[in-house]
């Protein structure tokens, strides 16, 4: 008499769950996935045009930011619009705004990118400290872990704009105070992030085994646990980008970012349109629809990205 095995084995551990494919690794299973999701690629194309925007903003046109050079067609009740000459019109300074908005791509993108970057080195130093000190264990463990943990949850009490703000305006008015009082405010939830995934990854089955033939937890951490540990973090990473581009607009908003009037903002293209609302509004408009989008770019590929490295929510 033979006995029906397939419905008892499905869902069992170590066996492929339905809808799986089995042979293909985690990456290209993703891979597949984020190519079928239109999310993706909704989000893929606006961080795409977003970046391309920012590299080649001196080929998109061929004006200067901050040129003032067209003033004295601007008026105290209107703002010269769209023209052969200039494709948005010009701002209230005299700038082609086309221009404004290119180069203030790249600055997004730059501090963006460096305050993220800054955010996860740290966060990561501090999370591996954590992590690590409890998968070791032991009375020192326990003490580092606890500390940490406590000066990250100080970190985190606290809006990360407000600790933004605060941080720059210690450093004072420049580039680098942006990037690090935007990385700062990062810091807690990238070392959260990754003490919760290493403390995981730490009563996994590879661990106990590991264990079983003699290697030395910190081998087991450093070696093992911390790689198994980085997917959330940086995925974590991509949607932390689009929330960094806002902040760096509104550290500009708050005058605390670029001090050089020649470098394009589009935080400080918001302030300079306020007083030219009813006249010109595409010089408000214009640079928050930029910020808006480009976040919802990030946030878009960021959360298809999660959904496609998560295996509990495979399709």
């Amino acid at each position: 008499m033979s006995i029906p095995l397939a419905p008892a084995l499905s869902g069992t551990p170590g066996l492929p769950a339905p809808g799986d494919e089995p042979g293909v690794s985690l990456l290209r299973a993703a891979w597949r996935r984020l190519r079928r999701n239109p999310t993706a690629i909704v989000g893929a194309v606006i961080v795409l045009a977003f970046v391309l925007l920012a590299i080649f903003a001196p080929l998109l046109t061929s004006y200067q930011p901050g040129s003032a050079e067209w003033s004295g067609e601007v008026t105290p009740s209107s703002v010269p619009g769209p023209s052969e000459d200039h494709w948005l019109g010009l701002d209230r300074f005299g700038s082609d705004l086309w221009t404004q908005l290119v180069y203030g791509a790249r600055q997004s993108l730059l501090y963006g990118v460096a305050a993220t970057a800054i955010g996860l080195v740290a966060g990561l130093a501090l999370g591996v400290l954590a992590g690590g000190s409890a998968a070791v264990g032991g009375r020192v463990g326990g003490w580092v872990d606890q500390a940490v943990m406590r000066v990250v949850d100080i970190m985190l009490s606290v809006p990360s704009l407000l600790l933004a703000v605060s941080i720059a305006a210690v450093l004072g008015q420049s580039p680098y105070a942006v990037m690090i009082a935007i990385g700062a405010a990062q810091v807690p939830v990238f070392a959260r992030l990754l003490r919760g995934s290493m403390l995981a990854q730490g009563r996994a089955d590879y661990v106990v085994a590991a264990e079983a033939l003699g290697l030395r937890k910190r081998r087991i951490v450093m070696s093992h646990v911390l790689p198994n540990s980085l997917g959330p973090t940086v995925v974590q990473a991509t949607l932390n980008l689009a929330t960094a581009i806002i902040e760096v607009a509104a550290l500009s908003f708050l005058g605390l970012g670029q001090p050089d009037p020649a470098v394009a903002e589009w935080g400080r293209m918001l302030v300079a349109a306020q007083d030219r609302f009813q006249v010109a509004p595409q010089l408000a408009l214009l640079p928050g629809a930029a910020i808006a989008i480009t976040a919802l770019g990030f946030t878009l590929f960021g959360e298809a990205l999660r959904e496609a490295l998560d295996p509990r929510s495979r399709r």
